[in-house]
């Protein structure tokens, strides 16, 4: 093992969790005051993680994954899942496997192991003998970029610049898409450098799918007429859409200058008095309809450049009348938006659409005004995409935080796509939800808990979009089961494992599994234990997680209130004093930094003095990248 997991607490696992020895029952975990929840980096770099060139070894009954705590009987060639207990058999290729020949995810010390999933094969490849069957296609990033044109010249020119430096950076086998809005919305069509072709849709009214699909050529009679030209392909059959709006960076670098070159500020004139017809909420439409035709399942980013709030079509926060001002935060909580609750619904169904795409909605918005950041949040918080808030395209603060998203090596974000996360326990053990950027895929199972808290009622998630700083925090509860928390029927250890599958940056698919246990404690026998594995710092983010979520979803909920009420609680339940003499009053070292996090959280700008909307953009200042 490397130095760094001596210093670093989240060690190979990025698993911490609020208590690391867990009470038996569910009675004695609600004395705990604080939840029972582990805050996971799903896919943190670490040097020690192993990866591994095969497919794992699944469960028959419950399909956690083969790891260093199932029992192993060499001679039967058998090993018992710790979670169900099931017997399962070693396939034939592992016959080698013994006492002093293991394979890796059986070294005691790989709790995680990152498995380099194989690829498909080329689907098309069958009966024709031009295409080599075993050739495997290599999925490719691919990033739509949806640029606002009602700017002023000069800001302009700054967001051009920038466009052409990320396309710079991008991998050459990186596929680019390119789509300008203002008054209306324009679809570049790059497969032909030598004809500028631009698709044109109205921005005043919501289209249908079915709609941008025939209009782009992509629809069932578009395909039909592309079948001649795909026959022609080397290598396989892409869809028509893929070669006419995506194409590798390397091959439409020189197109997409020239067309960033030729670019103007949206032309249409805007009335004295009047704010520009913008419609971004249109624009986003025709990009998910786009890569939902094009790269269905593969991992895709629509990243949004938008200079000012929605006036024209679906999503609209504002009317285009200069004297209507844009809703305030007062206005949110008195009710008094008339747009909000329609946009809103709007991009509800704009990220479901995304989700089941399995790709992502990325903003960058820059404007001195307000932009719809609250109502278009739900899309990008619910496919893990990023949120950057400047006052110009020219400010440092877009520039270096739109560069480092396409940087490579130490820089990089490390942007990976279409990822999904399974999580296993121990049958004590129930999942009441997940905080974070991800949405539920509505897997049931004995795991899951009564009680929701987030995304919940499910064992699986989806991830559109992750990257190494990626965060979640899972709230847990146990069994109400008496007998079955009954300290001498059940194992002193538990277990939870978390499996998230994904495609890298350069299209590689992956899996990595990690698998930890902690212990049971009786807390009327052994408390000593349960306070030394209490984690302040774990503990003081997964409040603020639950706070923020509180406050987003409850009305006149009160969290400086819900904050004391808590940090009371736990120091009469764990502090020791003298009744009546506040001086006598002393807690665990364990506990001594928490009031200090939660005193400061409580006097915080999100808490003291601002309105429940406010706490909308705390999700994305933990869980996503933001200066």
């Amino acid at each position: 093992m490397s130095e760094l997991a001596n210093t670093d607490p989240e060690g190979i696992d990025g698993v911490r969790m609020t208590w690391n020895a867990w009470p038996r029952t569910k009675v004695e975990a609600s004395k705990c005051v604080i939840p029972l929840a582990a805050n996971i980096c799903l896919i943190r770099s670490h040097p020690d993680i192993p990866h591994l060139p095969y497919a794992p070894l699944r469960c028959k009954t419950c399909s956690s994954v083969l790891n260093p705590f199932s029992r192993v009987d060499f001679t039967a060639k058998i090993w018992i899942c710790p979670f169900c207990y099931q017997r399962n058999h070693f396939p034939p290729h592992y016959n080698a496997i013994s006492e002093t020949n293991v394979p890796g995810e059986l070294y005691p010390q790989y709790t995680t192991v990152e498995y380099v999933l194989p690829l498909p094969s080329n689907p098309n490849s069958f009966g024709n003998p031009n295409i080599d069957p075993t050739h495997q296609l290599q999925p490719s990033p691919v990033f739509v970029f949806v640029l606002d044109t009602c700017m002023i010249e000069e800001e302009m020119e700054f967001v051009k610049s920038a466009l052409r430096q990320a396309i710079g950076l991008l991998p050459d086998n990186a596929l680019v898409g390119f789509i300008s809005f203002g008054t209306q919305v324009q679809v570049h069509e790059l497969g032909f450098s030598d004809m500028s072709k631009v698709y044109v849709f109205r921005g005043s009214k919501e289209i249908a799918k079915e709609q941008i699909l025939e209009q782009l050529g992509l629809g069932a009679s578009g395909r039909r007429q592309a079948g001649a030209y795909q026959m022609v392909l080397k290598g396989g059959f892409p869809p028509s859409g893929v070669t006419r709006f995506l194409l590798p960076a390397s091959d439409c670098e020189y197109t997409l200058n020239s067309l960033l070159d030729e670019l103007q500020t949206d032309q249409w004139l805007v009335p004295p008095g009047s704010r520009p017809a913008r419609c971004p909420g249109v624009a986003l439409t025709v990009a998910a309809g786009l890569l939902g035709a094009c790269v269905p399942g593969t991992g895709a980013r629509i990243v949004a450049l938008v200079g000012g709030p929605c006036t024209e079509g679906p999503g609209s926060i504002v009317s285009k009348d200069l004297s209507d001002p844009v809703r305030s935060h007062k206005d949110l909580d008195k009710d008094a938006a008339p747009y909000f609750k329609k946009a809103v619904k709007f991009y509800e169904g704009l990220a479901k659409q995304l989700v089941s795409q399995g790709h992502v909605l990325d903003l960058f918005a820059s404007a001195l005004d307000q932009v719809g950041v609250a109502e278009m949040k739900v899309a990008v918080e619910r496919t893990g995409g990023l949120v950057v808030l400047a006052e110009s395209f020219g400010h440092s603060v877009f520039k270096d935080s739109f560069k480092r998203v396409f940087e490579d090596r130490d820089k990089s974000l490390g942007l990976c796509f279409n990822g999904t996360l399974e999580i296993n326990c121990s049958k004590e053990i129930k999942i009441q939800g997940i905080i974070g950027p991800c949405t539920s895929l509505e897997k049931k199972g004995p795991s899951v808990a009564d009680t929701v808290i987030g995304e919940g009622n499910t064992t699986a998630w989806k991830i559109c979009g992750l990257d190494k700083s990626t965060c979640l925090t899972v709230m847990f509860d146990l069994s109400t089961n008496d007998r079955s928390n009954n300290p001498g029927t059940i194992n002193p250890q538990f277990y939870l494992q978390f499996l998230t599958s994904y495609q890298g940056p350069d299209g590689q698919l992956a899996l990595r599994v990690t698998t930890v246990t902690r212990r049971w404690v009786d807390n009327a026998v052994n408390s000593e234990e349960l306070v030394e594995g209490f984690d302040q710092e774990t503990a003081a983010v997964v409040m603020a997680r639950y706070a923020s979520l509180k406050m987003e979803m409850e009305e006149a909920f009160d969290a400086t209130r819900w904050l004391d009420r808590h940090l009371i609680r736990l120091c009469s339940k764990f502090g020791d004093y003298r009744k009546d003499d506040p001086s006598s009053f002393t807690l665990n070292p364990s506990f001594s930094l928490f009031p200090q996090f939660m005193f400061n959280l409580r006097r915080s700008q999100f808490v003291q003095g601002l309105h429940r909307h406010c706490w909308m953009y705390l999700p994305l200042l933990l869980t996503g990248f933001c200066y």
